[in-house]
């Protein structure tokens, strides 16, 4: 007998999507109140002012779970799938950061910027865990 395949079932994503969203954004904003708490970061640094941490954070997500339902549609294992293409994204998230110090006009830290960086793990690894694993239901 072949392996079920978990199939993908749109009416879930509208459940799950804004879920992944919802913990998402948490998690970015729990970051920020430890990071603040415990580093002198700069107040003035804009990526790390609440809305844009909320607005950037609850856009991209919402990207990231439109991307899984494209890829849920079309993967033969879209789990495995969407978690690799989540991590490239991940990574090539993190490389816009690390330019912004060598800028010298934006402002960042290398504090700062590692906090950035923190918080988009923080809103991946909810967001990747979420829907590949209530995103998609086991085949019958």
């Amino acid at each position: 007998m072949p392996e079920a395949r978990p199939r993908f079932d749109l009416s879930r994503l509208f459940l799950v999507g804004p879920l992944a969203i919802a913990v998402a954004v948490l998690a970015v904003l729990a970051v920020r109140v430890v990071a603040f708490a415990v580093l002198a970061l700069p107040v003035a640094f804009p990526p790390l002012g609440w809305g844009p941490l909320v607005l950037f954070t609850a856009f991209f997500v919402t990207v990231a779970v439109l991307v899984f339902a494209v890829v849920a549609r079309r993967a033969a294992d879209p789990a495995g799938t969407y978690r690799r293409v989540a991590l490239v994204a991940l990574i090539a998230s993190l490389v816009p950061d690390l330019l912004l110090p060598l800028d010298g006009t934006s402002g960042a830290t290398w504090p700062a910027v590692i906090v950035l960086m923190v918080m988009h793990v923080a809103a991946w690894w909810p967001t990747v865990r979420i829907l590949t694993t209530l995103g998609l239901s086991p085949s019958r």
